[in-house]
């Protein structure tokens, strides 16, 4: 089947054929004719599968039929990371070669809020946004959704893992009732099916392959090393491999400055990213990678989605991910389009648990590899992740020797004592004899505060409960001499 068969209009599929591509792809030629009748598609496919122009190009033809309203967006995608929300407005302005009237803007972090205001004041078709930046802009009354009629929620899982689902609830209630909706997801669990089932009316279901599966073009690999040796390790596995381009990812943000520094020390042309670097920053460091002025990027798992880079040869997993589906994401980042990929992983002993959630996950074993210079290490229940091995404990039984405790005295307590110890034992004994004089001072020192003294004079009319207040003798004031400096008379 090729892009001819699909219903597109001749305008989107010159551009197509322009950019490069002659046949679709699975989840293409299953999606695109249903979207393009105004069903829902609830669709799961594995990461470079070709779901961005699933539900671009009908969007595409659909709005370019619909009739537009004046600054009301029509059509809304939402991405979980900023870099899938670049990726796809550069494929929208690619397949929107010869629609020139379509417009779209980007909403998301990291960038200000100038240009994105500007270009929503002077009106667009298509918002591509991330959950968060959207619901600012509406809160800040930035956008008007009340004419969105095409909605895409794309990498739903993704999202889920992120937390931003509770977002794209909200913005879900803030759109009209009656739209079209497409829902794309790499792995199906069940809260991910029961929000399907909340956002779509009838949807056409699409599984082009088994959810949470790896692409058959990546060859996969794994060595059993000591947590001490992984960066060695990765050092001498890229030597052996011809590597062109290649992605490593690391689990925690600090992993990843700490293996770019030790990778640069050591000579290789390598950048890092991740989500601590500002949009500038992450945009070049993009911009260098897919230009090929660097070629491997350390990056942790928030550019395990976002990245589409073409025949890129090599994923290594520095890390084993402790989410098994983020596993699918990371190697899916190779092998795409058909072409062949290479992705290794270097694992603990203690990493047992998240090997065999992996192995489970996508219904095969990782097939055990030789790092020249490493012996392969055998999986231990028992280690804890990211920690020293525990080491053995002593046999007792072979030993004849009681451990000594605080309790028991030993043979030293025979011996005279020195006189830091004689001091210590005359310790208490002062400090008995000081507690005894202080308990025979403390009857001088504890008086009744608060008893009421003996009234000095009898007070009218008080009987023998008069207040200690009222016993106080009157001091009476005298009045100030005047300024003629006569006395007073006798009378004052």
């Amino acid at each position: 089947m090729s892009f001819d068969d699909l219903g597109l209009s001749p305008e989107l599929l010159k551009a197509v054929q322009e950019a490069g591509y002659t046949n679709p792809t699975p989840i293409q030629q299953n999606a695109i004719p249903y979207a393009l009748m105004g069903r829902d598609v609830l669709g799961t496919a594995q990461t470079g599968t070709g779901k961005t122009a699933a539900f671009l190009l009908p969007a595409i033809d659909i709005l370019d039929t619909s009739k537009a309203k004046a600054r009301m967006p029509r059509a809304l995608i939402l991405e979980p990371t900023r870099e899938l929300a670049i990726q796809v407005e550069e494929a929208f302005d690619v397949y929107t070669k010869y629609h020139q009237k379509l417009s779209t803007v980007v909403l998301m972090g990291g960038v200000s809020y100038g240009d994105q205001d500007q270009r929503l004041l002077r009106g667009v078709d298509v918002i591509i946004a991330t959950p968060g930046r959207l619901l600012d802009s509406f809160e800040r009354g930035r956008v008007m959704m009340s004419g969105i009629k095409y909605l895409v929620i794309d990498e739903a899982d993704r999202m889920m893992d992120m937390g931003f689902m509770p977002d794209v609830e909200r913005i879900v209630g803030l759109l009209p009732k009656i739209r079209q909706t497409l829902f794309f997801s790499a792995t199906m669990p069940n809260e991910i099916k029961r929000l399907a089932d909340a956002f779509l009316t009838n949807p056409k279901e699409i599984a082009v392959s088994a959810p949470s599966s790896a692409a058959e073009t990546v060859t996969q690999g794994m060595a059993v090393v000591d947590e001490r040796d992984k960066r060695e390790a990765l050092r001498q596995l890229i030597k052996t491999e011809e590597v062109r381009n290649a992605l490593i990812f690391c689990n925690r943000k600090r992993d990843v400055a700490v293996l770019y520094r030790s990778m640069k020390k050591h000579g290789f042309n390598v950048a890092q990213l991740h989500g601590d670097m500002d949009q500038g920053s992450r945009t070049e460091t993009m911009e260098m990678f897919r230009e090929g002025k660097v070629d491997m990027l350390v990056c942790s798992d928030v550019a395990a989605r976002g990245l589409d880079i073409q025949g890129l040869s090599h994923v290594f997993n520095f890390d084993v991910p402790m989410n098994a589906e983020d596993y699918v994401h990371r190697i899916g980042r190779t092998g795409r389009a058909g072409l062949p990929g290479r992705a290794f992983t270097l694992a603990t002993p203690s990493d047992t648990k998240f090997v065999q959630d992996i192995t489970k996950l996508i219904g095969r074993d990782i097939p055990e590899i030789q790092v020249e210079g490493f012996e392969n290490l055998e999986f231990d229940d028992s280690a804890r992740r990211g920690g020293r091995r525990r080491s053995p404990r002593r046999d007792t039984a072979k030993s004849d020797t009681p451990r000594r405790t605080k309790s028991k005295r030993t043979a030293n307590d025979d011996k005279p004592a020195s006189k830091k110890s004689a001091k210590s034992e005359e310790k208490p004994a002062s400090a008995s004899k000081k507690a005894e004089s202080s308990q025979k001072r403390r009857p001088k020192t504890s008086k009744k505060k608060n008893e009421p003294r003996e009234p000095r004079e009898p007070v009218m009319g008080m009987g023998d409960h008069t207040p200690a207040f009222l016993s106080l003798p009157i001091r009476r004031r005298q009045k100030p001499t005047r300024s003629s400096g006569k006395e007073p008379s006798s009378a004052e």
